[in-house]
């Protein structure tokens, strides 16, 4: 039997099994156009919304299942356009905050004739690792 004739039962076994994958092309597609919390934020409703368990949309968008959970509080809230916004983070300060000026002013001084040396200074002083 060709695919057009397959029962609508036998193609949901062949996409269930391939769930993972289609979810993260999916997700792939969208972070062409939205950031990578929006994308999966977006699909990970979706899920919801289908009555997909918890576990396995975490799973298969990449969230932690507390955030799941938190998105389907959310959605039976009603605040479903507030989750279509991403904030500004967590509201901790920032570890890096005010480093890059501290950085250039530390270049600017001009004691660091090898690159190795300005990575093993970004270290000591800053805990920032690069490589050369």
């Amino acid at each position: 039997m060709d695919k057009r004739g397959a029962a609508p039962r036998e193609d949901a076994v062949i996409l269930a099994a391939d769930f993972h994958r289609i979810t993260e092309t999916i997700i792939q597609f969208l972070q062409m156009f939205l950031t990578d919390t929006l994308a999966k934020r977006i699909v990970s409703m979706m899920l919801i919304a289908i009555g997909i368990k918890d576990d396995t949309v975490a799973a298969s968008v990449g969230l932690s299942e507390r955030s799941i959970w938190t998105l389907r509080k959310a959605m039976v809230g009603g605040n479903i356009d507030s989750l279509l916004r991403v904030g500004s983070g967590s509201g901790r300060p920032r570890k890096v905050k005010d480093i890059e000026s501290a950085i250039v002013e530390e270049l600017d001084k001009n004691n660091y004739p090898t690159r190795q040396q300005i990575a093993d200074r970004l270290l000591e002083k800053f805990g920032i690792v690069m490589s050369v």
